[in-house]
């Protein structure tokens, strides 16, 4: 949604955002650079352009074949410092961010979180003796400078339609987007025909050096609960009244795919990275008891880690996680693969 009465103001942070990008590309300001192979993932936009399931896949992909670690700020957490994610902490420890990838894949790769991106970088590499860093929503951070740049576009609201805050939701001009090496258009639809996919290649104009993929959002096959034997028969939930609850910047595409299954639902949207109260559960109960005899509570991976601890939630509360399906993926792959080997 474009909020064209504060363009104004849109001019004034344009000016200040560039000058910082033109200090940082002149050399004024100072970016690291690390020997070890480290790609940042990022997107010009606030909200949600799919950045936690990027991470996701990119992190398993490499941990077949080298020793990987994700570099996460921590966002929302309440500790403060340099820290590994472990079977002992929660998310005011590390974020939620954090605490979903530590819960899907446990060890398989490290996972630390500092809001020092370059102290975080330094200890986790040396610490850990890594082959390839991670960087969770690096893209702005410009005091650490990535070997390789992933940039996300949503879809339904690329960067190349937008402006920046606050009249758009861009946190830079759209050329910021020639810092990147691969630019992802995230969460397009299944059927998507190869002249849309050119049409948003014209538009992106990718420089000599940029390659442009197209993901969907593909749904597990299993509904999870914290109990297995409470799992749902066959994930069928048409059987079921849904009380929806999201913490997420756009649960549209997630909404939408809950609809296709169940014709009751009813959405509690809460704000990205809302640390639930006990009002809210409250209020979830409230709108969870308004409902018919089956039903059940689901929210998103991301959520789950933050809603988990409440007593009234445990035997109700399911999540239905997701991953990022990559057009032209073997190309991809061996872009990062070769990228991380030759570094």
């Amino acid at each position: 949604m474009k909020r064209w009465y504060l363009y104004p103001f849109s001019l004034v942070y344009h000016f200040v955002t560039a000058l910082r990008n033109r200090m940082y590309d002149w050399g004024i300001f100072s970016s690291t650079k690390f020997k070890t192979p480290m790609i940042g993932v990022g997107n010009l936009s606030v909200g949600g352009s799919g950045k936690s399931p990027m991470v996701m896949y990119l992190a398993d992909y490499l941990a077949k074949n080298f020793r990987t670690g994700v570099l996460s700020r921590g966002y929302g957490r309440k500790t403060k410092g340099y820290g590994i994610v472990n079977y002992d902490s929660n998310f005011k420890m590390v974020g939620d961010e954090a605490m979903q990838l530590f819960e899907r894949f446990k060890n398989r790769f490290v996972i630390g979180v500092c809001e020092d991106r370059v102290f975080g970088a330094k200890k986790i590499i040396e610490d850990m003796d890594l082959d390839v860093l991670l960087l969770d929503d690096s893209y702005q951070h410009r005091r650490i400078k990535p070997g390789f740049n992933i940039l996300l576009t949503d879809y339904n609201d690329p960067y190349f339609k937008d402006f920046v805050l606050p009249a758009g939701n861009l946190r830079e001009s759209r050329r910021g987007a020639k810092r990147a090496d691969i630019i992802v258009v995230t969460k397009c639809p299944e059927n998507i025909t190869e002249e849309k996919k050119q049409f948003y290649i014209s538009r992106i104009k990718p420089r000599y050096y940029q390659k442009v993929f197209f993901s969907t959002i593909n749904y597990d096959e299993e509904i999870f609960c914290f109990d297995p034997k409470l799992k749902l028969p066959d994930n069928n939930m048409s059987y079921y009244d849904i009380l929806l609850i999201t913490g997420i910047a756009n649960p549209k595409t997630f909404v939408e795919e809950v609809k296709r299954y169940s014709s009751n639902v009813k959405h509690l949207r809460f704000k990205d990275h809302h640390s639930f109260t006990t009002e809210d559960i409250s209020l979830i109960k409230k709108e969870y008891e308004k409902l018919g005899e089956y039903k059940l509570i689901l929210t998103t991976e991301k959520d789950y880690v933050r809603l988990k601890g409440f007593d009234y939630l445990r035997e109700k509360l399911y999540y239905w996680p997701i991953n990022v399906e990559i057009d032209r993926a073997e190309e991809f792959n061996q872009i990062i693969q070769d990228y991380v080997r030759k570094n």
